[in-house]
């Protein structure tokens, strides 16, 4: 990735993102939280895609990223926004000492907390809830909505599976008097590419 496009989409946090996928692509390969042939796709695939859901989230918001695994998306978007107050929410001991470890190196323990536990037995409730890649939508709004604030809500990368998800979620949401809607994201640095994701408000 080129240094201008770096530094457009992380004013500021150019140094801190660099390190970040420089533990991605060594300790998070090594550990197995990242797959070798993913090595040459971070910054696309993850990193960028990561922080594409920025744009949904208030200045100031408490954030929590749940099952964050290897920081993902919580930890782009922390770097990318200092005005976030971000809960890394893991239930796996050697994911959380990972983040522990990537937190502490990127100097971000003032804004950025590890929470090892599960999500359903997690008490805090945040502004916005994120998550990427943990599980389909119908079990995500037992796990989170829980989570989120009055007024507050749930944002969730999914990819092109968005819409059926919504769709095979519609009795659940009904139940738990949520709505739903998809939204294509455009991710930054990569012209004409977007994401997808499910914003779930009550």
């Amino acid at each position: 990735m080129d240094e201008a496009t770096i530094a457009s989409v992380f004013p500021g946090g150019e140094e801190q993102i660099n390190r970040y996928v420089d533990i991605l692509a060594s300790r998070g390969i090594d550990w197995g939280l990242i797959g070798p042939r993913e090595r040459d796709r971070l910054w696309e695939r993850h990193v960028l895609n990561s922080v594409a859901l920025g744009s949904r989230i208030p200045s100031g918001a408490t954030v929590v990223d749940v099952g964050s695994g290897a920081g993902l998306p919580g930890i782009p978007l922390a770097i990318q926004r200092p005005d976030l107050s971000v809960t890394l929410l893991e239930p796996l001991l050697r994911r959380a000492n990972f983040l522990n470890l990537a937190v502490d190196e990127l100097e971000l323990a003032d804004r950025v907390q590890v929470v090892r536990g599960r999500a359903e037995e997690h008490r805090s409730r945040y502004d916005i809830v994120t998550c990427r890649a943990v599980a389909p939508l119908p079990r995500l709004l037992g796990w989170c909505l829980p989570l989120v604030a009055p007024g507050g809500r749930l944002i969730a990368l999914k990819g092109s599976s968005a819409a059926a998800e919504v769709l095979s979620a519609k009795d659940d949401l009904r139940r738990l008097r949520a709505k739903a809607s998809v939204l294509e994201l455009p991710i930054r640095g990569l012209p004409d590419e977007s994401t997808w994701a499910i914003e779930v408000s009550r």
